[in-house]
């Protein structure tokens, strides 16, 4: 068997491992994806949401423009700039949420891997990819 129909060494279980924990990891990582996935959402949230705040102070500017100084007063004064959370704007959110939850959860999922299986990523991935491949398609070769 040739190199390329093998896969490389970063994606062989380490001797030893059970199954179950490659199973484990494997959930981890499927966990961490989900919260990647979160994480984007939330800048898509406050990418939006400063987009909107924008949009609407050109909003109160045309109402002022067109004379409606009451309801743009009331807009401007109420509205724009608002923090979105007590005390917080969307750039502040997400911050938190970066510099608490999402680096903790990276931090013990690669820890979690660096303990188990010398740091390897994506084992039961390499595992499911090996188990599914055509061998011998050059469509469905172990590695690049």
């Amino acid at each position: 068997m040739s190199d390329v129909d093998q896969p490389a060494p970063e994606h062989r279980r380490p001797e030893g491992v059970d199954d179950v924990t490659v199973e484990a990891l494997g959930k981890l990582s499927e966990a961490l994806e989900v919260i990647e996935n979160a994480r984007g959402y939330l800048y898509a949230f406050h990418r939006l949401t400063g987009m909107g705040d924008l949009a609407l102070g050109e909003a109160v500017d045309l109402l002022r423009e067109a004379g409606h100084d009451s309801l743009a007063g009331e807009l401007q004064s109420r509205l724009v700039g608002r923090n979105v959370i007590e005390g917080r704007w969307t750039f502040q959110v997400v911050e938190e949420y970066d510099d608490g939850y999402y680096r903790l959860f990276k931090e013990l999922e690669a820890k979690a891997r660096d303990q188990l299986v010398l740091g390897r990523r994506h084992l039961f991935e390499a595992e499911m990819k090996e188990a599914r491949r055509t061998r011998g398609n050059p469509d469905h070769t172990a590695r690049p």
